[in-house]
């Protein structure tokens, strides 16, 4: 019976619960965090570059409630954490360094700034970004430059840009 899921042909015939212990074992340091990020395409954009990146904790703060088809199931490889409170995501994240990924007057631009590994990138939801209190318990805030005349990159755009860029400096 041919394997139809949506995996890398290493990964054809294994076992569900084999692959994630693969990924666990090999992946990313990076961590993915979203703040009410509600449209349910820019979550399952998100969730599946997220596992492209080798990403292996999404936390998500806010809605839990998502339609996961544009995950491409890919949201099964990983683990996903939710917050419904901020406090406890800020308490979730305590001794790690996080990254905001928002539009702000004091924002640093990607090609300026520190993506350490190990990280959070944190995304926030189109039009509102990232809650105030959020941007607080962030050790930094970056902005991606543009040269357009657009003032934003839609959300899952942003976070496919970003990670590719901390991959990029940091591999796996």
């Amino acid at each position: 019976m041919e394997d139809t899921r949506n995996v890398t042909d290493e990964f054809k015939g294994m076992p569900h619960e084999q692959i994630v212990r693969l990924l666990d074992a090999q992946g990313s340091s990076l961590e993915i965090a979203l703040d009410n990020v509600t449209r349910d395409y820019n979550m399952g954009t998100i969730v599946r570059s997220a596992n492209a990146f080798g990403v292996r904790h999404v936390h998500v703060v806010g809605s839990r409630q998502w339609n996961k088809r544009g995950a491409m199931m890919t949201d099964k490889y990983l683990h996903v954490h939710y917050y419904s409170e901020v406090t406890d995501f800020i308490k979730a994240m305590a001794g790690r360094v996080l990254i905001a990924v928002d539009n702000t007057d004091s924002s640093v631009t990607l090609a300026d700034a520190e993506l350490p590994a190990p990280c959070v990138l944190l995304f926030g939801a189109e039009g509102p970004g990232i809650r105030p209190e959020l941007l607080d318990a962030a050790n930094t805030v970056v902005k991606i430059q543009q040269y357009g005349s657009t003032r934003s990159l839609n959300v899952g755009v942003a976070a496919g840009i970003v990670m590719h860029e901390w991959t990029r400096r940091n591999g796996m």
